[in-house]
């Protein structure tokens, strides 16, 4: 790559930048995107897609047939990144048709490990921050024109007002009413990577659902890092969903991730009598030893945890609950570990997000914690946590079985020859490929389960 051009301010466009345009096609260059990570990466991957589209961009399917291929990447994990670099490694190979594909990295990694991918990966020549997706087109431009564009500056105020993202199967949609975070847990990159908590003001969240509904979406998830700590002013987080549910069009709201600490009685009476709102709920845990959050400074206890599950659950009868589990935390022990494991029997979630602990180099943790647990033993133990969980959501798929769910169709399965949808618990369901259209709602009987998913008239072969 020629030289290095950095992009700043939120009237930057590409002629601001002073490139050519890329005379790659005549109906505009084209670009292909992946996503790592959360549902909030997949919101802004829609946001990039659509600052690209209404720069005249053209999306594909296919890395060969790319321009411009970018990679919204996750910084959560150490795994994580060593996959976006693996990717980005096999990506080149499309150079051998269309040696001026140019190869970028958009999200949490690109402003963490800023300083470490022009050593790491110098094919990678684009670099953008979650903050800087205002000003992606004019990035991608000056990529494609030859120079290395980078922008991974926080923006304290930023929180992307009056952008709209591109919806990505006309049943689904994300709204993000919050970014950052303010909890600074010991073991967690997302403050240093997102900056802190701002939230989107309520006009702006109404009117993007408004916009989502108007294209017929009709399930909205409200997304933030801890998302029911959302404040604009007087209103809260409860006032949101309320509003939120008015909407005509909308007949599903879901939300995620809220923080145990800031989960408030009036969410809960939210949950329990707006019909529109999804019995479901992501809630985080991350261990059942209390010594273990101290040290990842949660904020709360396994008791204060155990009494918003039972208050969950009286309100909204049978509501599903999943969480995410972490092992192997910072001087934990067996007897800490065994604690998590009577948490997990105690609540029996419907599913869980589990993982080992990798250690974060800018993380209080990574500076003042040992990570002293080996490897193997974080394996076997995430073994355990796996299995166990295997067992609940089995248990809580065969239970729907005999029962009417109401399921929104939403897609045909990746090998074509049956139709998916979720029921209000967030369950899987599988349909014959006919029996409904994408964007339906239908009641159908629970006839089977694969275990992970829920059948409806599917016999899957043995």
């Amino acid at each position: 790559m020629a030289d290095l051009v950095q992009i700043r301010g939120s009237k930057a466009s590409a002629g601001s930048a002073g490139v050519q345009t890329h005379a790659a096609s005549s109906e505009g260059p084209r670009i292909y995107m992946e996503t790592f990570g959360c549902q909030m990466n997949e919101a802004d991957t829609a946001l990039v897609l659509g600052r690209l589209g209404d720069d005249g961009w053209q999306r594909v399917d296919d890395p060969g047939a790319a321009d411009l291929v970018l990679i919204n990447t996750c910084a959560v994990r150490e795994k994580a990144e060593d996959r976006v670099y693996g990717r980005t490694t096999q990506l080149l190979k499309y150079r051998a048709d269309n040696p001026d594909l140019v190869i970028g990295i958009t999200g949490c990694m690109a402003e963490h490990l800023r300083e470490k991918l022009e050593e790491r990966a110098p094919h990678i020549a684009l670099v953008a921050g979650p903050d800087s997706y205002r000003n992606i087109a004019a990035l991608a431009r000056s990529a494609l024109a030859g120079h290395r564009a980078v922008d991974v500056l926080l923006d304290k105020a930023e929180t992307y007002e009056g952008l709209d993202g591109h919806a990505e199967n006309g049943v689904s949609g994300f709204v993000t009413i919050q970014r950052g975070c303010d909890k600074f847990c010991t073991f967690c990159v997302v403050p240093f990577t997102r900056g802190r908590e701002r939230g989107v003001p309520p006009r702006e969240v109404l009117r993007q659902v408004r916009r989502l509904a108007e294209q017929g979406i009709q399930e909205v998830t409200l997304l933030g890092q801890t998302v029911n700590s959302y404040v604009w002013e007087d209103v809260d987080f409860a006032d949101l969903l309320k509003a939120v549910a008015q909407i005509e069009g909308i007949t599903r709201i879901r939300f995620t991730s809220p923080y145990p600490i800031d989960f408030s009685a009036r969410v809960i009476e939210v949950l329990a009598s707006e019909p529109k709102v999804a019995p479901y709920v992501h809630l985080p845990v991350q261990s059942g030893s209390d010594p273990v959050l101290e040290r990842m400074r949660r904020g709360y206890d396994v008791a204060t945890y155990l009494r918003l599950i039972a208050d969950l659950r009286a309100a909204v009868p049978g509501i599903a609950i999943s969480t995410d589990l972490m092992v192997g935390f910072c001087g934990e022990t067996d007897e800490d570990h065994q604690r998590t494991i009577e948490l997990m029997r105690a609540v029996e979630f419907d599913f869980a997000f589990m993982f080992a602990y990798s250690d974060r180099e800018i993380t209080y943790a990574s500076k003042k914690l040992v990570d002293d647990v080996p490897e193997a033993v974080k394996q076997a133990r995430l073994r355990e946590v796996i299995d166990l969980q295997e067992l609940h959501t089995r248990a809580k798929h065969a239970a729907r079985i005999g029962t009417d769910e109401e399921v929104l169709v939403s897609a045909i399965s990746k090998r074509g020859n049956l139709l998916v949808g979720k029921t209000p618990r967030f369950q899987k369901v599988l349909m014959p490929l006919g029996s409904a259209q994408i964007g339906e709602r239908v009641i159908r009987r629970i006839t089977g389960s694969t275990g992970h998913s829920l059948l409806s008239e599917v016999k899957l072969a043995e």
